[in-house]
């Protein structure tokens, strides 16, 4: 399976829709009668005629939009990682991984704010990867402060995202001030048209308590009691293994893509460790770490050289999906 989307074949999209079907049919069977689908933060649903906890869309649909989606970022995965030939050849690989990737846990199937969000996350990535080879990058960071703050506004760990600005402007570009404070007013810019709206409707005070989850208590321990996360094993045998691959061929690659690599680790980090400051907790905020991991993956898959081992690995890694799926413990 590896080998037939190694190759930029337009037939290969028919594929990936076929393997997000099957990567969703055990939830759509054994799934809950009711899904929570909270699309925004609170601060949004004061703006907006939500609640917390409606949930207008039936479990079926729920799941089928969010394939949808899903499918959909997947393919601009694929056109960022191609068109910045970060592989070395172009390669539908990407989109394969990303929809395996999105499909690891239960909470990754439904419509959640961090689905909504990697669609920000792929945008800011194609505006990060390009300072490389831009002159003024001023225009750029203030478009990245606005997408982080659009994300917050979703999801409010969203928010640490700001931190790629500064990262992407020190790893690709030389140093700028202007660029750096460019970011900032971007920011800042959406977020003062929002606290001009709870002004005029005397509710100031609420623009201030949207903050307070930025200063929550990073937990002592993290309870995972699940034997679901034994899909986990395959996924971290795949991620050392690229990055065995990855040292070894480091100096071999362009220095734009030894650095955009770089960067997509520290977009992976950002992603895992921003969810503390979530009051509750869901594991559907990991799906933030998907897009880098989905390009580390492909980078494995298309370099690894012993055919039976990463096509088994990879057979291995669908089945715990789909097993994990069925099993109900």
């Amino acid at each position: 399976m590896i080998n037939f989307f190694k190759s930029l074949n337009p037939f290969n999209i028919l594929w990936l829709a076929v393997i997000l079907v099957a990567l969703r049919v055990g939830y759509l069977i054994n799934g809950p009668g009711k899904i929570e689908f909270a699309f925004a933060d609170p601060f949004t649903r004061l703006l907006l005629p939500i609640s917390a906890s409606q949930s207008p869309i039936a479990p079926a649909l729920n799941v089928f939009l969010a394939g949808v989606i899903v499918f959909i970022q997947a393919l601009l995965l694929n056109h960022l990682v191609n068109h910045f030939n970060l592989l070395g050849k172009p390669t539908f690989l990407p989109a394969l991984m990303y929809i395996t990737v999105s499909a690891l846990f239960k909470n990754f199937l439904v419509l959640s704010p961090p689905l909504v969000c990697n669609f920000l996350v792929i945008w800011m990535l194609f505006k990060l990867l390009g300072f490389y080879k831009s002159n003024d990058a001023k225009s750029s960071a203030y478009d990245l402060g606005l997408i982080v703050a659009l994300g917050s506004f979703i999801y409010l760990p969203f928010v640490y995202f700001f931190l790629l600005i500064w990262i992407g402007l020190i790893i690709f570009k030389p140093f700028n001030w202007r660029e750096l404070i460019a970011g900032i007013i971007g920011y800042i810019t959406l977020f003062f048209f929002l606290a001009v709206y709870y002004y005029w409707n005397n509710s100031l005070s609420q623009f201030y308590n949207i903050w307070q989850p930025l200063g929550t208590k990073f937990p002592d321990n993290i309870r995972i009691n699940d034997y679901n996360y034994l899909v986990l094993i395959p996924v971290a045998i795949i991620l050392l293994l690229c990055f065995v691959t990855l040292q070894r061929n480091f100096f071999k690659s362009y220095v734009q893509v030894r650095k955009s690599f770089q960067f997509l680790f520290i977009v992976f980090l950002v992603g895992c460790f921003s969810f503390y400051n979530k009051a509750a907790f869901h594991l559907s905020h990991f799906l933030l770490c998907a897009v880098p991991a989905a390009v580390f993956f492909s980078y494995y898959f298309l370099y690894a050289k012993r055919k039976w081992f990463y096509e088994t690995l990879f057979f291995i890694l669908l089945a715990s999906i789909i097993y994990f799926q069925f099993n109900t413990f």
